[in-house]
């Protein structure tokens, strides 16, 4: 099987590599707009060779792991091109408007929407790790409007990846992903720009940043280029759960203006619920 894989970041780099580790691809070329990442990628061994779109879109397998907001006219072009024996299929972080846009397309049967649970601060294709997708979660999204096939192409690829695969509507995908993924990162944003407006000493923040601190803003490391689309264009489920948090830390500011330490610590111990699911 040859694979192509569209945007060789974090994602895209790490995606290439499991293939490549794992056998299941003879060849991985690779395409990305920005010359710098593509040079690095080759250097790297991400890939093969680096190709044009014509070239790339004529692999068995052909992956988009490409900023949310260039997808889906990227996966209308490809459809546009590929034969009834090739398989799609994306790794972005929102699905909604994705599959809205190709859900009439000719081709759509060989489309497979995706998303592994996986990602770091870090971007560029130095970012990419080996076996970065063991034991995630992967998320397919609409299965029953791709072939069955493709399907299984792709299911066969997480399953070797070891990466447990779980059905979803799009809908629903981009509702869960605001409140489990998307949250973290517009939270660990304004924690560093509240810390970069409070605390003008930048020795202060180096020398007392404790691990929480560091563990809870490191995701403000991340590319403002992948995360800016994905807040936008998952504006309203973002929106949603912003409004939810606002209103916790409301409550819970409410709570220290009044001295009320036993309502902090009923707040505090409610929030230890989450042990019983993320052990």
């Amino acid at each position: 099987m040859t694979a192509a894989v569209f945007g060789l970041g974090l994602i895209g780099g790490s995606f290439a590599l499991a293939l490549r580790d794992n056998s299941l691809a003879g060849e991985i070329v690779g395409v990305d707009s920005s010359e710098t990442n593509a040079t690095l990628a080759l250097q790297l061994g991400l890939v093969d060779r680096i190709v044009d779109f014509d070239q790339a879109a004529k692999a068995d397998l052909i992956v988009l792991a490409t900023p949310v907001d260039v997808t889906p006219v990227l996966a209308t072009k490809i459809l546009n091109q590929i034969t009834p024996h090739q398989v799609v299929m994306d790794m972005g972080s929102i699905k909604e408007e994705l599959c809205e846009v190709i859900a009439q397309h000719p081709q759509r049967s060989r489309f497979v929407a995706t998303h592994p649970m996986w990602g770091t601060e870090f971007s560029g294709p130095s970012a990419a790790e080996h076996g970065a997708f063991k034991g995630r979660t992967a998320v397919i999204c609409d299965g029953e409007k791709s072939a069955p096939d493709a399907l299984e192409t792709v299911r066969r690829i997480y399953q070797t990846l070891q990466s447990p695969v779980i059905p979803m509507s799009a809908a629903e995908h981009d509702i869960h992903a605001a409140y489990v993924s998307h949250i973290s990162h517009i939270t660990s944003f304004a924690l560093a720009l509240t810390v970069l407006e409070k605390e003008r000493e930048e020795e202060r923040i180096f020398d007392l940043a404790g691990g929480g601190f560091e563990s809870t803003v490191r995701l403000a490391k991340s590319s403002p280029d992948t995360w800016t689309p994905i807040f936008t264009g998952n504006k309203y489920n973002v929106l949603d759960v912003l409004r939810e948090h606002i209103h916790q830390l409301g409550v819970l500011r409410r709570m220290i203006e009044k001295d009320d330490k036993e309502g902090l610590r009923k707040a505090m111990k409610k929030a230890n619920e989450i042990k019983r699911i993320l052990k």
